[in-house]
């Protein structure tokens, strides 16, 4: 097994910890996002910092975006006492958000020379869904942060 898939064994890993944390029967984008935000020290950590998003400003653009989305369809969370989610009794299984930011990763780069880098890029490449949406209500312009990481990868490779 080469060095990064342990690290992408321990980022999946750590997002079916996350999902399981949501209640989520699937892995999706953003616990994919959330696993690498909390990577202390990986590239994509850094980068994600640079522009101030740590796992806890992932989770609270998340919590935003679920808000929002909710308020469209006329449900308001602060009207209810609603319950918090309730853990997961099985292990989620990979959804299709988090399968095609894999795809997306895997595609930018020969696999010896991939890294945590090209896993967010590949998060960042979707132009729909919940993580294009929390990083709007953050304040994150998301193809800059795609242009980030793209030169941050330049730099790696010279």
């Amino acid at each position: 097994m080469s060095a990064f898939d342990k690290y992408l064994h321990g980022v999946i890993v750590r997002a079916m910890e996350e999902a399981q944390d949501d209640g989520s029967a699937t892995i999706d984008a953003h616990h994919l996002l959330l696993s690498l935000a909390a990577d202390q020290g990986s590239t994509a950590q850094q980068v994600l910092a640079s522009v101030g998003l740590d796992r806890a400003a992932v989770r609270e653009a998340l919590d935003r975006e679920c808000e929002h989305s909710l308020s469209m369809v006329g449900v308001s969370p602060a009207a209810y006492d609603l319950p918090g989610p309730s853990h997961a009794s099985q292990q989620p299984k990979m959804g299709a958000s988090a399968r095609l930011a894999l795809e997306r990763s895997f595609a930018s780069a020969r696999k010896k020379d991939l890294r945590s880098a090209h896993l967010l890029l590949g998060i960042l490449q979707a132009h729909i869904g919940t993580v294009p949406r929390a990083l709007a209500l953050a304040g994150i312009d998301q193809a800059e942060l795609a242009d980030r990481v793209r030169q941050t990868l330049i730099g790696q490779e010279q």
